[in-house]
């Protein structure tokens, strides 16, 4: 897949300058990788800074005992801040990203961005000012798992994979994944809000019944 000029899809690498943006487009390559297949695993040192250009990735961390948290998503127009930390540290990662879908990724090798960083003010400045604002996303996922109200997390959780939807298609697991925490407190939980008459339950597949009465729980904090 040949793409001109892949730094006008995104918000940060639209903005450089010009002669910034060209040495990206000859230094970078494009690469596709299938849904389900690992981008990176832990263990891994990364010798390379990735721009997500199509699809989304997800990023987590499963602890010794095999409880597997979500600590973010890679959309469409990001890179990667793990990445990013894992590349100025020259440290091996310690999560795992998963494609949820077919993925787009423009590479660009360690060499390169080493080369940028010390040569682009600008391009410095963009990857610290994406750095910092993946980093208080992580932030908000450790308030969220050490303070947040499971109810309002799950019902948070459940209208933001639902939006626009009558349906959503996720395990307990799956939904205890992306909240920290264990899926028998998700069965609970769910089960409180079939009895509310605010959803409906099937095997991996949950209906919404009362998308207003979800919103009033999410909104309680």
């Amino acid at each position: 897949m040949t793409i001109l000029d892949w730094t006008a899809r995104f918000k940060g690498t639209a903005e450089l300058p010009m002669e910034v943006r060209e040495r990206l487009n000859k230094s970078a390559h494009v690469t596709q990788i299938k849904t389900g297949d690992q981008v990176f695993g832990p263990m891994n040192i990364p010798d390379s800074l990735f721009f997500l250009y199509e699809g989304r990735i997800r990023v987590s961390q499963t602890s010794d005992m095999g409880r597997e948290i979500v600590l973010y998503r890679i959309e469409a127009g990001d890179s990667c801040v793990l990445t990013t930390a894992c590349m100025l540290a020259e440290e091996a990662y310690n999560a795992e990203g998963i494609a949820e879908t077919d993925v787009t990724v423009v590479v660009l090798p360690k060499p390169a961005f080493d080369r940028l960083s010390s040569e682009e003010d600008a391009f410095r400045n963009f990857v610290f000012a994406a750095y910092s604002r993946r980093l208080i996303d992580l932030l908000r996922v450790v308030d969220d798992v050490a303070f947040g109200r499971i109810d309002v997390r799950l019902a948070e959780r459940l209208l933001t994979l639902g939006d626009g939807l009558k349906e959503v298609r996720a395990t307990h697991q799956d939904l205890a994944s992306e909240l920290g925490t264990a899926r028998e407190v998700i069965s609970r939980v769910l089960n409180d809000f079939q009895k509310r008459d605010l959803i409906e339950q099937s095997r991996g597949l949950i209906t919404f019944k009362d998308k207003a009465g979800l919103r009033a729980i999410a909104n309680f904090a």
